[in-house]
């Protein structure tokens, strides 16, 4: 395996997976996903809290692990079945690799190998018009003058809770948060969801990108978000 970033190095806070995942996981690797299931939070039901309201359904099932924990897991198994691991390569075309039977190439949403291959993967991606940013809170809906706001929170290890905050590209420019870097747009944040927060700060770990944290989702026919790995 090969990969960009230094050992035991991630981005990002949590990563959730279905209760249909984890039995996929524990058919392909019972080892695995024994030590993720040890690490992992669980959770069935999902509250709305909308105009004062609270609506609960249940029966969702998802499990929630952080992803610096998650990438330990991942790579200790490796080790243990002797996969050979390189880091602090950036890998560029899968013609580095000419004696390889397969290449399984994971570099996310911008992949270079699905544009190099477009022709055959034809990949379909499709930004979409709202803007996230993906914060964090160790605190176990609002609208504005302009509009909406709201905020997906679901905790993934004992002291850390993803905290997403997605509104309207309009709302997010008549808030001028187009103009805003990540400290302005966090104490935004924060004061505008003060009554969910009680006094708790949010927290980020985009300070490796340029500019504002602000992202687009973005969905492709032919690959998900995901990080730069090349098995």
């Amino acid at each position: 395996m090969v990969e960009r970033n230094k050992p035991y190095d991630t981005f990002g806070w949590g990563v959730v997976f279905s209760d249909a995942t984890m039995d996929n996981m524990r058919r392909c690797d019972p080892v695995t996903a024994g030590e993720i299931q040890a690490a992992f939070n669980h959770w069935d039901d999902i509250e709305l809290h909308f105009k004062g309201e609270v609506i609960r359904s249940g029966g969702h099932g998802f499990v929630g692990i952080g992803r610096k924990k998650l990438l330990n897991i991942l790579q200790a198994r490796c080790e243990e079945l002797g996969v050979k691991l390189v880091f602090e390569a950036d890998v560029t075309s899968d013609t580095e690799f000419p004696d390889a039977d397969l290449v399984v190439a994971c570099d996310g949403i911008n992949s270079r190998i699905r544009e190099k291959y477009a022709d055959v993967f034809k990949p379909d991606v499709v930004v979409r018009p709202n803007r996230y940013i993906w914060l964090g809170t160790h605190k176990l809906f609002e609208k504005t003058e302009h509009g909406w706001f709201q905020a997906h929170i679901y905790k993934f290890d004992e002291n850390t809770t993803t905290f997403i905050v997605e509104c309207p590209e309009e709302v997010w420019q008549a808030h001028r948060l187009d103009q805003a870097d990540q400290e302005a747009s966090i104490a935004f944040c924060e004061k505008l969801f003060a009554a969910n927060l009680q006094g708790a700060k949010l927290m980020t770990n985009s300070r490796h990108l340029r500019g504002s944290a602000w992202l687009n989702f973005q969905h492709s026919g032919t690959c998900s978000t995901g990080a730069a790995r090349w098995c």
